[in-house]
């Protein structure tokens, strides 16, 4: 077996890596725009994340505040039943919001369930599972209960905002709906906007209430944060020659995530290039998008008619996405 973990050690592995970037992104930047734009990120959260630890008058660095998360009981919680009741009832927490903005919601429920015992090992910390309408199934918040002592309680606001509602359940079904659409756009599943917008949910979580608590806040900077990270760290990896355990040191330097959670992701990175990125890039769109919008309409903007700009179209590539705002942006603008 070859030594690197990198794709552009392979033939032609640099090209291959670029048509991955554009793949999973669905935009022209370079591989190298995305690792500066990542490296200015973690700048930007970094500073967000010390400010929380100063509120909280910490008496340490940043390293130490990190290490007091990663080992204090009273945030993890005791037994897998515990955490699937947490996970529930944010999740119902979330339920209840969603008509503050937005106007359409899906049909579909969702459960909660744990991820299953045989591949909970290496599995990331929730996931979701999509329902079906023609198969009569709904959706499930997969929560791993593996190893509680590296799934923070202070993460699972963002987490169920990202995999469950307003995020993957509520994207993913409403787009099933859409029955004047055809099948392709109800049924693909484009990671940028998909993953941009289950981002986008974990940050609407702020206008929500959901981050009312310092630490969970400071859970919600550690997803951004992750996801910031990772932009850094797939193109370190794949066109720069970083090492895993380059690729870990700088994870466990910048989040609050747990070591195992870390193995697990860098792992993944290494074996799906590009993937990774689609995250922050579709979530910058997205806020990119809504602040212009909310800049040129002024009074005329409302949060539940731009989401319904964004989300009744189906699955669409980022630059599609761009053109339904603008022509939204047009629309509102005449009434």
């Amino acid at each position: 077996a070859r030594t690197s973990i990198g794709v552009s050690s392979l033939p032609r592995g640099s090209e291959f890596y670029q048509n991955r970037v554009a793949y999973f992104t669905s935009t022209s930047m370079t591989a190298d725009a995305i690792y500066r734009l990542g490296l200015a990120e973690v700048q930007r959260i970094k500073s967000r994340m010390q400010k929380i630890i100063t509120a909280l008058h910490f008496e340490g660095d940043f390293d130490e505040f990190v290490e007091f998360l990663r080992t204090d009981p009273r945030f993890y919680a005791k037994s897998a039943d515990e955490l699937l009741r947490y996970a529930s009832f944010l999740a119902k927490k979330i339920d209840a919001k969603l008509p503050q903005v937005f106007n359409r919601m899906p049909r579909m429920p969702y459960g909660v369930q744990p991820v299953p015992d045989d591949i909970a090992p290496k599995y990331t910390i929730g996931r979701y599972i999509s329902g079906s309408y023609k198969q009569h199934k709904p959706g499930y918040y997969w929560v791993n209960t593996y190893k509680l002592e590296s799934r923070p309680l202070y993460v699972f606001p963002a987490l169920t905002l990202h995999e469950a509602v307003p995020g993957h359940h509520f994207q993913i079904m409403l787009a099933q709906e859409l029955e004047d659409l055809p099948d392709f756009r109800r049924n693909t599943y484009l990671s940028a906007f998909g993953e941009g917008w289950g981002l986008y949910a974990e940050h609407l979580g702020s206008e929500l209430g959901m981050y009312d608590d310092p630490y969970d806040d400071f859970g919600r900077l550690t997803y951004e944060m992750w996801r910031a990270c990772r932009l850094v760290v797939d193109v370190g990896i794949h066109l720069k020659n970083w090492t895993r355990e380059q690729a870990i040191g700088f994870m466990m330097d910048n989040t609050a995530l747990a070591e195992h959670d870390i193995i697990t992701e860098v792992d993944r990175y290494i074996s799906w290039p590009g993937q990774a990125l689609s995250y922050k890039i579709g979530e910058i769109k997205i806020k990119e998008l809504r602040a212009k919008a909310e800049h040129l309409l002024g009074d005329r903007f409302d949060i539940r008619s731009f989401h319904d700009a964004v989300l009744l179209q189906g699955h669409i590539p980022l630059y599609i996405l761009e053109q339904e705002v603008e022509q939204y942006i047009h629309k509102m603008s005449q009434e």
